[in-house]
């Protein structure tokens, strides 16, 4: 990502992740084109530090091949963003722009195996967007469960590097 000193604010990552953990993983495909997935994640670490990102995606998605053959990828958040007119400065030499926030993790994927690793996967997402779910999800018919368990995979995301990115007009006084 294009980082300018004045707008490289690392500290705000896990907030941006956490608060739009709604991402494009990005991988390779068997002929080294980018391969899009959007997904949602859930972000693993202790305050502002994050060590890995933990998703799923359906099994027949090509991603779950990509993630095993070539563990290496990037996960892009997308915060807030907005269009900046140029008639919001009191000047005339002002062009337009626009401000946002954005995170790109570099990562190095696992697939997490078994029925548990993908209920507790999951029950997490659950907890994070809809805990009132929980008691319906717990309350569908094992067969149906199942059903839905396998037909995904899930996968631990180890976070290698991060970039953040807050444009925000911060390096314009006015």
């Amino acid at each position: 990502m294009y980082l300018p000193p004045q707008f490289d604010l690392p500290q705000h990552a896990v907030t941006i992740m956490r608060e739009h953990p709604f991402a494009s993983l990005v991988s390779t495909d068997e002929d080294g084109f980018p391969f899009v997935s959007h997904l949602p994640f859930k972000v693993i670490g202790e305050g502002d530090r994050a060590t890995a990102l933990l998703g799923h995606c359906a099994r027949v998605n090509a991603h779950a091949r990509y993630l095993v053959d070539r563990p290496q990828a990037l996960v892009t958040f997308i915060g807030p963003q907005a269009y900046m007119s140029p008639a919001v400065y009191p000047d005339l030499q002002r062009v337009p722009t626009w401000s946002y926030l954005a995170v790109h993790a570099r990562v190095n994927a696992r697939i997490l195996e078994g029925e548990e690793a993908k209920d507790a996967l999951l029950k997490q997402l659950i907890h994070d967007h809809e805990p009132e779910y929980a008691a319906q999800w717990r309350a569908l018919s094992e067969q149906y469960t199942q059903g839905m368990l396998n037909g995904i995979v899930a996968f631990e995301l180890t976070i290698v590097d991060l970039q953040t990115k807050v444009k925000i007009n911060q390096h314009r006084p006015e």
